[in-house]
């Protein structure tokens, strides 16, 4: 039996335990930093409850502790999510939740590159990385809600997650991407920096696919599994060779620093048909999916042939860090090219689709390509919806130097049809047209609204020294968000140094580019 003395004593104990004096610092140094963050109530409770090897007097101290505590909730979340399987009570639920035990499962990865000891980050490296883990719950929400099963499962999935990582975000920002060729990722070798330019990709590929069987395997598939099991973490080519593969790709988190080479547009194509219309998600739509970071792709045509009536249907989703696609194309309608998340950048690239058809929430360049608006059934076409849901991260669309034309379907159709360069999809929406040349038939408003006045004022779309009948600024919407960038200062802030630190990793991928404006 415990007497009441001891008993006094015990809870005395307890209290002490879960006591924030207990850890290493008082409850008014966390009021005080979490009072800074976009959240301070989540912040303090769980920081509050949470053990701290020592005290936070500086910013770099809350910083470590607030990732820290945001890991632990994110391991937690994804746990609990994994355990809902058995309550999904359709195939649309368990679609739209399989989605959410990827997604958690990747955001607990990305957090964990933040303070992983033996790769040491940088601020900006954190910002990216916070940012990617933040579009992956949003695009958990997304899946449900765009399914129309978000009444039941959805609610039993609500964490503080989100909330936590917008804090880490508000605390973090002010980092600057690397200089110039600092930083070359561990797997450049001498020899990787000739690979893009090769005109003979077999003598240098790991592996080849051919339909004919000359190569090693007749399906990508098959070689993508192949590429799994090699040892070592170095560039692993493997070679496309002509042909039309009906298959639907996805390179996971752990194929790193795969490059898959065709032989050009038009010529290695590879296809799939899965639609929000037919059942899936659109996350899950993607004919090819990368997420393993360091990806290349040249020289191949992703295509989605769902068609318009199927609505969301994609060619390509990349959540690929330092991820480049040279010389390839995207050909669907609605949704064609989903640059998801991390960092990405495309070159000499063809993009064709009618509704949002480039979309998501990745920090991404395109230099030099070609944006073809197609024949739309609802007479209406947007090039972008960009997805950023949080003014702290560091995501958005920049297309730089590039071509928005009519695609041949549309070209004597344009009267009837009406083509925006983008619309809000989330909050805090970015996208930035420079120097690109915008044919007549972009409509002189420009822009287009996504929900009445949603996002108008929080939004950020810019315009610099565009070119072509479609460029006039004249007549364009009077949004709070929207600017005619007029300085060269501000428009470098969406180059490919600035925006993505492409000069410390482009450089040994040997893709041609341009550094700034």
């Amino acid at each position: 039996m415990i007497t009441f003395p001891l008993l006094a004593t015990l809870i005395s104990c307890m209290f002490l335990l879960h006591s924030p004096v207990a850890y290493g610092y008082e409850k008014s140094e966390i009021a005080s930093w979490c009072g800074q963050t976009p959240h301070p109530e989540t912040c303090e409770y769980f920081l509050a409850t949470n053990e701290h090897s020592g005290p936070v007097k500086q910013k770099p101290d809350f910083i470590k502790a607030l990732i820290k505590v945001t890991l632990e909730r994110a391991e937690h979340a994804e746990s609990s999510t994994r355990g809902l399987g058995t309550k999904c009570r359709n195939k649309l639920e368990k679609a739209a939740w399989e989605d959410c035990v990827e997604l958690y499962e990747n955001t607990v990865q990305r957090i964990n590159k933040t303070v992983d000891p033996r790769k040491p980050c940088s601020q900006y490296e954190m910002q990216t990385w916070l940012s990617t883990a933040l579009t992956n719950l949003q695009t958990c929400v997304d899946g449900f809600q765009e399914l129309g099963v978000s009444g039941y499962l959805l609610p039993l999935m609500k964490n503080n997650v989100s909330s936590m990582i917008s804090n880490a975000l508000s605390m973090n920002k002010g980092g600057s991407p690397p200089s110039y060729r600092q930083g070359f990722p561990n797997w450049v070798k001498p020899g990787d920096r000739k690979l893009l330019q090769s005109s003979n990709p077999s003598s240098q590929a790991n592996i080849v696919v051919a339909q004919d069987g000359s190569g090693n395997y007749k399906t990508i598939g098959e070689a993508v599994a192949a590429a799994g099991k090699r040892s070592g973490s170095g560039r692993y080519v493997i070679y496309v060779k002509a042909g039309t593969y009906k298959e639907n790709i996805e390179i996971g988190t752990k194929l790193t620093n795969i490059m898959l080479v065709g032989d050009g547009i038009g010529k290695t194509i590879i296809t799939g048909s899965k639609s929000v219309g037919g059942g899936t998600t659109t996350f899950k739509s993607a004919t090819v999916a990368v997420v393993g970071d360091g990806f290349i792709g040249r020289g191949i045509t992703f295509r989605n042939t769902a068609g318009p009536q199927n609505h969301q249907a994609v060619a390509l989703r990349s959540g690929s860090d330092l991820s480049v696609f040279y010389q390839c194309s995207f050909e669907g309608y609605q949704d064609t090219l989903y640059v998801h998340s991390d960092r990405q950048f495309y070159k000499d690239c063809d993009i064709y689709g009618t509704v949002d058809f480039i979309f998501g929430n990745a920090a991404v360049v395109f230099q030099n390509c070609n944006i073809y608006a197609r024949n739309p059934p609802n007479r209406t076409n947007t090039v972008t919806a960009q997805g950023r849901t949080d003014p702290n991260q560091n995501t958005g669309i920049s297309i730089q130097n590039c071509r928005v034309t009519a695609a041949s379907d549309l070209k004597g159709a344009t009267g009837s049809v009406k083509t925006y360069l983008g619309r809000p999809w989330k909050q805090y929406s970015r996208t930035v047209f420079l120097k690109t040349f915008l044919d007549g038939l972009v409509d002189p408003a420009g822009w287009m609204p996504w929900s009445g006045n949603f996002a108008l004022n929080t939004l950020y779309y810019g315009e610099y020294m565009n070119t072509g009948p479609g460029s006039s600024t004249a007549n364009r919407v009077n949004w709070k968000g929207y600017r005619v960038i007029t300085s060269a200062t501000e428009a470098a802030k969406f180059t490919v140094g600035n925006f993505i630190a492409g000069g410390s990793w482009l450089p040994a991928t040997n893709v041609p580019f341009t550094s700034g404006l």
